[in-house]
């Protein structure tokens, strides 16, 4: 029998069975390649990965009302709402039990925000009432109900109770509800004001603004990214240097331009006065609006479609197009039945760039959109920085992820995203 065989089984050179050997010698080089990739994949977990995460869980988290008052949740969840009256003595005492220590912790404030959000009012109330109450003694036997309504007459309100029962939950749909001009309450899901109805018509604005700024660079980078793939080395260079120049320019800076440009004195009506074109007095309104919106950044995010579109024409062979008129096409003809079909990868690569940066952007809306030009965007900035309801602005940010997610999955199912190439 061979030396490189024992029993019918192939030996490696070691002497063990060369399956085993082979599946080893993979299993180190995998492991080699996964040492490589670590830094990266670290990198993506702690900057991508978590922070969605935690987005998400933010969106549906709720058990401060739960952590700050314990004694009370417990005491209203046998309380009928329905009955139109105040909860009994002992919810009143649980409560004062619960909001002595949270007032020591300094957390009654934070309930109170949190509270705000679901019922004017309540931030003040919490505030004030705790001024007075850290001075009650909760082991007394006291009337605490006659007391607290003493304190503050928001306490002898049913509605007040109503929201800490609804809210009392550890999890909570509010914060969706909320993002789409809905909210939760005791008699169910129901919406809100007219006036505070806002948030959907921001998701329909910013949806049909991206499409729009889309379609305007498409419209306007095409014929770039062709004269770029056809010109001569020379000439390509300089546009291609064009091209790239606003990614060397601050965006605050390029948006502001548009500011000074848009302007009713600005340049553009300047121009146009001068030339009679416009009136002195029926100066054009060009900003604070969505068609200033839609200007500025369409010129910012125009970079964005042409270099997809222009490594793709680069791999078209011109004698495509010869070869179309030789067989007695003529140039429109040979342009779109041979030229655009091959030329539709990089503006679906393109599009799918300009689309999912024109539905996040919210420095340019904010400084030449004014009130009609905004996006959702920036009301999830606002939240975030202004208002610190951290958990509507992560439920705005789940919808619009969710939107962009079911955006792509329906391109892909229509386009294919295979298409989809970069040169």
């Amino acid at each position: 029998m061979s030396d490189s065989t024992a029993n019918g089984v192939m030996l490696a050179a070691d002497g063990t069975p060369l399956k085993r050997s082979l599946a080893r010698a993979l299993r180190r080089q995998k492991l080699r390649a996964l040492m490589l990739i670590a830094p990266l994949l670290l990198f993506v977990l702690l900057t991508f990965i978590i922070p969605i995460g935690s987005m998400l869980f933010r969106s549906v988290e709720n058990d401060i009302v739960v952590n700050t008052l314990p004694e009370t949740v417990a005491a209203l969840s046998s309380w009928d709402a329905t009955t139109g009256e105040l909860p009994d003595e002992a919810v009143y005492a649980a409560f004062t039990r619960d909001m002595v220590v949270a007032i020591a912790e300094k957390k009654h404030t934070k309930l109170g925000t949190r509270l705000n959000y679901e019922k004017t009012g309540m931030s003040s109330m919490f505030r004030q009432s705790g001024r007075k109450m850290k001075r009650l003694d909760p082991t007394e036997d006291a009337p605490f109900k006659e007391k607290l309504i003493k304190i503050h007459k928001g306490w002898g309100d049913v509605e007040t109770w109503k929201t800490l029962q609804t809210h009392s939950g550890i999890y909570t749909s509010g914060y969706f509800l909320n993002a789409v001009d809905a909210q939760k309450t005791p008699e169910g899901i129901a919406w809100q004001s007219e006036d505070k109805q806002i948030l959907l018509k921001l998701f329909g604005r910013t949806l049909i603004m991206s499409l729009i700024i889309t379609g305007s660079c498409i419209a306007l980078g095409y014929p770039v990214a062709w004269l770029l793939a056809n010109a001569s080395s020379r000439t390509a260079n300089m546009l291609l240097i064009l091209v790239l120049l606003p990614f060397w320019t601050s965006l605050l800076v390029r948006t502001s331009a548009w500011k000074v440009m848009l302007q009713q004195n600005g340049v553009i009506n300047e121009v146009l006065v001068w030339i009679g074109l416009v009136p002195d007095a029926d100066r054009l309104i060009l900003i604070n609006n969505q068609f200033g919106t839609i200007v500025a950044m369409t010129h910012i995010l125009l970079p964005f479609m042409i270099l997809p579109m222009y490594s793709v024409m680069q791999t078209i062979q011109p004698s495509y197009l010869r070869a179309a008129k030789s067989l007695g096409a003529t140039n429109w003809t040979a342009f779109w039945r041979v030229y655009f079909p091959q030329s539709i990868p990089g503006i679906g690569a393109g599009s799918i760039l300009v689309f999912i940066l024109s539905i996040g952007y919210y420095i340019t809306p904010e400084i030449v959109g004014g009130t009609k030009g905004v996006f959702i965007s920036n009301r999830i900035a606002y939240h975030i920085s202004s208002s610190l309801n951290w958990g509507l602005a992560a439920a705005l940010g789940t919808i619009l992820l969710i939107v962009v997610l079911a955006l792509y999955w329906a391109y892909d199912r229509i386009v294919g995203i295979d298409n989809v190439k970069l040169g």
